[in-house]
């Protein structure tokens, strides 16, 4: 059994796969309380729902990519379990997690988007930084970005991730309104790194809608 806070159909907005139509289930509760969080609403407000009930549920739409996401998908027991099962019925599953826990519990044909926590955060001594050394040349590595001490301190985490991890998979995204795109665009070229710079497209597309997208 898991808590979900809501299955939606949208146009994925945070990964490589931005722009893609996608089919999200959001589960309940989350372990850390970042400053910048927009997802709030999914700290505890959820309805149990068996496996077979979340398949069915999203097998009405017409999509074959599913991300997971959350809260923090990985406080839940059963998160592993439902990815397996997905990737069995032939979806292409992502996994967006906040980057404190052990990533390795999820099947590695899931794409797990990692998040390390900058200070602006106020999470950033909860990361599980042994993450980067489990990920896989399938997964993304995700920095959201408040501050130049964010970007400061991301950049010393690329010191850290493995020769696998290429930069074309990694995201720098800034902080909705506390940096500008403009601004972590001209960072990152002055600095000649090659990461990504990453939008939230949705919140392009949908400004002023905060659920279901």
């Amino acid at each position: 059994m898991l808590t979900i806070n809501e299955i939606f159909y949208s146009i994925q907005g945070e990964s490589l796969h931005a722009g893609l139509p996608c089919v999200f289930i959001r589960l309940a509760g989350c372990n850390l309380r970042c400053a910048w969080c927009d997802t709030r609403y999914a700290y505890f407000e959820g309805q149990d729902m068996a496996i077979g009930d979340v398949l069915e549920a999203i097998s009405a739409y017409p999509c074959r990519l599913v991300e997971i996401t959350g809260g923090e998908p990985l406080i839940q027991a059963e998160t592993p379990l439902l990815i397996h099962c997905l990737l069995e019925n032939g979806y292409t599953v992502l996994m967006e997690t906040n980057g404190s826990l052990n990533i390795d519990r999820v099947d590695r044909r899931c794409v797990r988007i990692v998040d390390i926590k900058c200070p602006s955060s106020g999470e950033d001594d909860h990361n599980d930084l042994h993450n980067l050394n489990r990920m896989s040349e399938l997964d993304q590595l995700k920095f959201v970005i408040g501050s130049r001490v964010d970007y400061e301190f991301a950049r010393i985490m690329l010191q850290k991730k493995p020769v696998w991890v290429k930069d074309d998979h990694i995201l720098f995204s800034p902080a909705n309104r506390l940096v500008s795109p403009a601004q972590l665009a001209k960072w990152i070229l002055d600095d000649g790194l090659g990461v990504r710079l990453h939008l939230q497209l949705h919140k392009i597309i949908w400004p002023d809608i905060n659920r279901g997208v």
